[in-house]
């Protein structure tokens, strides 16, 4: 029997490493689509991927480009597509609104419409986003809450989540869209809030840095494992019919909470070293994110295994380990 292919968009992130590693354990073959960029500098742009690199098919191109994508569907003809590919730092998408809608918006557009002309019969994912909720009007938020996005970001994932619903409903598509509330691990990107907060605690305690900067430390976001996150994912393609899914821990933690936590782990006081500083205030905040994945949980069989405590403890870990082998220790 012919091994399911699979291609993954935005195969490089935390997401697509850990999505890459779960499909290859179950036997797929495993295609990612990466710009050429990434395949000429392998050692920093694929970094996440290297330990399992050599069971991998990537494939050159750009989702910005409907004729890139459609030459690469058409070359990799896919049994599952996971669309992973975004511009997904929410502060960087009020600097730059018109690259994140277009990247965002269009990305999802052109792997659909190819999808749809090439294999029709692909099941599709559609990695959409708790900030599609935005300034929600309940809590915790469910499949069936209102959409109210505060940022470029927020809005172009919820254009490419009725994107995903339409094709479902006009073309009879297998189109499949995750509400994935926030998802963190020793792989998120040095840029987001929670590795930015595990990483200078390594560093201060490594004696290479003396702070750690943040804005809005009283947001509060519902944080899990990526790992558990992609497992998710895969099962939602494994149904017998598409539908769409909330995925959350059911717990919510301030940014605050999360530093007291990782100061915490290495017997830091935090108090000592964090600078607040307003140039890292949103212009359109979301308070309070919350996730109820209880249709997940009865639809899927699907829970978190990492919870908050976990998740810091495991990513302060592995900055410290990592800090101490920059160091030569």
């Amino acid at each position: 029997m012919a091994k399911k292919r699979a291609l993954i968009t935005g195969i490089t992130g935390q997401d697509g490493s850990y999505l890459a590693e779960l499909l290859l354990a179950k036997d797929y073959e495993v295609y990612g689509f990466v710009r050429r960029v990434a395949l000429e500098d392998p050692e920093h742009r694929l970094s996440r991927l290297l330990p399992f690199l050599d069971r991998l098919h990537l494939k050159a191109g750009s989702v910005d480009s409907y004729a890139s994508v459609h030459e690469v569907i058409a070359d990799v003809k896919p049994d599952e597509c996971y669309h992973l590919a975004a511009q997904s730092f929410v502060s960087y998408s009020f600097d730059d609104e018109f690259s994140t809608l277009n990247a965002n918006i269009n990305g999802t557009h052109f792997v659909l419409a190819a999808l749809r002309r090439l294999v029709p019969q692909c099941k599709f994912y559609f990695a959409g986003s708790s900030e599609m909720f935005g300034a929600a009007d309940e809590v915790p938020q469910t499949e069936t809450t209102r959409f109210q996005p505060r940022s470029s970001y927020g809005i172009s994932r919820v254009a490419g989540f009725h994107l995903t619903r339409n094709y479902r409903e006009a073309y009879g598509m297998y189109a499949t869209g995750g509400i994935l509330f926030n998802h963190e691990s020793p792989r998120r990107g040095f840029e987001f809030v929670t590795r930015k907060i595990t990483s200078a605690v390594a560093r201060i305690l490594a004696g290479t840095a003396t702070e750690l900067r943040l804005g809005n430390l009283e947001a509060k976001r519902d944080w899990g494992h990526a790992r558990d996150y992609v497992y998710a994912m895969w099962l939602m393609l494994q149904q017998p019919e598409p539908d769409d899914f909330v995925i959350a821990t059911g717990e919510t933690h301030s940014v605050r909470e999360f530093v007291e936590a990782a100061f915490g782990e290495v017997g830091l006081d935090y108090h000592k070293y964090l600078v607040d500083d307003s140039r890292l205030y949103r212009p359109a905040e979301v308070n309070i994110l919350l996730g109820d994945y209880s249709k997940a949980k009865r639809v899927l069989g699907w829970a978190p295994v990492v919870r908050f405590e976990g998740l810091v403890k495991e990513m302060v870990a592995a900055d410290c380990a990592a800090a101490r082998k920059a160091a030569g220790l």
